[in-house]
């Protein structure tokens, strides 16, 4: 048997657990059935020589595929695919786990799990519900084991009711207009107490920027023709020309930091976008 088929043939016995953990991320089967195809193809290209854990491997691959389609679908704002539907959990998973993964696959869970960044969806998944240590789930999500543990920990407490939405909008929006202030007035200090030490900006999937510094240096001095706005719903900041909206500043948060800043310029974008500015004095 060659080394792609022992792979076949393990990754076919986890499929069952990798669609769970999949669909307990993305909340549809659709979605997590294509998370799942996608981790295959990631894997069989990669080989798994030297894998010792072939099942702790595919896990991370899935939940990074996850991860990546989470933050795709926040970037295009797509309502939530959350379907009436439930996986049965079975196969690699231990009993115990079987039992808390199908009492927690409820919609209302789902539902709420859907106000969650990202980050903080993968790693409170991974850990409350599938028990994977913070030093494996670190590296899914890009941070460190103590800061996945905090994202892990804020998570909870948002699944438990502790942050009403509507003041999580205006905790947001007292951001964006601090970094705007910031950003205008040249502050580079200001900027980085906002900005999360592994903040990323991007311009399109493929530019990225990363790191406090290099993004405070970026916006310094800058976007003084910005304003603040609600952009689908969540603060944001526009440029425009003559009152035609032209960029978007879209912004992911953690903690009371900016974590993502995506600028998208794309005509299309812009225009299917629900922007409403709002009124602020300027710095």
């Amino acid at each position: 048997m060659t080394e792609q088929d022992l792979l076949a043939q393990g990754f076919e016995a986890n499929r069952t657990h990798l669609k769970a953990i999949a669909y307990r991320m993305l909340g549809s089967t659709t979605e997590a059935e294509d998370a799942v195809q996608e981790a295959w193809i990631r894997s069989s290209r990669a080989g798994a020589t030297g894998v010792e854990n072939l099942g702790g491997w595919l896990t991370t691959i899935t939940a990074r595929v996850c991860l990546d389609m989470l933050r795709s679908r926040r970037s295009r704002r797509e309502e939530p695919l959350v379907a009436e539907e439930t996986v049965t959990v079975a196969g690699a998973i231990d009993p115990e786990h079987q039992v808390v993964i199908a009492d927690s696959l409820g919609l209302a869970l789902l539902v709420v799990l859907e106000t969650l960044s990202p980050a903080e969806r993968v790693a409170f998944v991974l850990h409350d519900i599938f028990d994977l240590p913070f030093e494996e789930i670190g590296p899914v999500v890009g941070r460190t084991p103590a800061a996945a543990r905090q994202l892990a920990s804020r998570a909870r407490r948002r699944v438990r009711g502790a942050e009403p939405p509507q003041a999580g909008v205006r905790r947001k929006q007292e951001i964006v207009q601090a970094f705007l202030a910031a950003a205008r007035g040249g502050d580079f200090e200001a900027l980085l107490k906002l900005l999360d030490p592994e903040v990323v900006a991007r311009t399109d999937p493929a530019t990225a920027v990363r790191g406090a510094d290099e993004v405070a240096k970026i916006f310094a001095g800058r976007a003084k023709a910005a304003q603040v706005a609600i952009i689908d719903g969540e603060p944001g900041l526009v440029w425009s020309v003559r009152k035609v909206p032209q960029v978007l500043f879209e912004f992911t948060f953690e903690d009371d930091r900016i974590t993502a800043i995506n600028l998208v310029s794309d005509a299309g974008r812009v225009a299917r976008a629900s922007i409403e500015v709002v009124t602020t004095r300027r710095s």
